[in-house]
């Protein structure tokens, strides 16, 4: 059985309303996800819906009202716990006074990293998200895409085998978005765990293996992104050099044509906007 980074069992989150007699504010509402070891899971929803929470919970930054959080059998509460998780937030702040490389080794010293091991994770790193180049650089001459870049190579440096990522894309122009949804997937074939929420839907739909859509604290759907955006009452058949009679007599044919190859059959696909849309606020199109 696959090993389970994350496991969140009927989490539940109330915050306390500043006002006289006023019932406490349920920001997750009884949410269960389960995230196996070496896959992408994006959380996704709109603002307020309880996704900061959710991961806030998962890090041991609030304690839950009731409900269980674990990071590789370890309760998120206990401090041991966060010694495999990687952690980088939407609004990550940097000495921007500081190079790139001075700033994996400050993070790296703060994880107990020192002498030729700490610099060669600094050079690994730097290689890792592209930044070789601008290792010299002051982070206040870097680029949003670079800042996250940078981010993701300082959650990296205690090399965890869970990756927290909060908006990793947010403010980024294609270019930078696409490197780190790029670097995203190489951390998955490295066998890295990637948790990430983020509202940029298409983004989400390229690299993540299992989806969960939260809306007013709930979790209204969850499971495999292909099963998840499969539309369940049509079928498709794509052909590879199929003639126009045969696509024609299809249904007759295929078991009997020899030069046609099915290449795929199974459900067309929806979109993950759309189907995020359709659960939070209905389908308009």
């Amino acid at each position: 059985m696959t090993e389970l980074a994350v496991d969140i069992q009927h989490l539940v989150k109330d915050f306390r309303v500043p006002l006289r007699g006023a019932k406490p504010f349920r920001a997750v509402n009884d949410v269960s996800l389960q995230i196996q070891a070496g896959e992408v899971y994006g959380l996704i929803g709109p603002n307020g819906s309880g996704k900061s929470t959710t991961m806030k919970a998962l890090l041991g930054l609030v304690a839950p009202s009731s409900g269980t959080c674990s990071i590789f059998g370890k309760d998120s509460l206990k401090v041991d716990s966060r010694n495999d998780v990687g952690f980088l937030p939407e609004n990550p702040y940097f000495y921007k006074h500081l190079t790139g490389a001075e700033t994996l080794r400050f993070y790296g010293k703060l994880c107990n990293l020192r002498g030729k091991t700490l610099e060669d994770r600094v050079t690994e790193l730097l290689d890792l998200v592209g930044l070789q180049n601008a290792r010299d650089r002051r982070l206040g001459g870097y680029s949003k895409g670079m800042l996250q870049r940078i981010g993701l190579a300082q959650a990296l440096v205690q090399d965890p085998r869970l990756l927290i990522l909060d908006e990793p894309t947010a403010g980024v122009d294609p270019i930078g978005s696409r490197q780190i949804r790029d670097l995203i997937l190489q951390l998955r074939d490295r066998g890295k765990t990637v948790f990430l929420c983020s509202h940029l839907l298409e983004q989400v739909q390229e690299v993540c293996d299992h989806v969960g859509i939260i809306f007013q604290g709930k979790m209204v759907r969850e499971g495999k992104l292909e099963d998840l955006i499969a539309v369940e009452n049509q079928t498709e058949l794509i052909l590879q050099d199929a003639s126009a009679e045969l696509v024609k007599e299809i249904q007759t044919l295929i078991q009997r044509d020899g030069a046609a190859q099915l290449v795929r059959s199974g459900k067309p696909r929806t979109t993950l906007e759309r189907l995020f849309l359709q659960e939070t606020q209905g389908d308009q199109s």
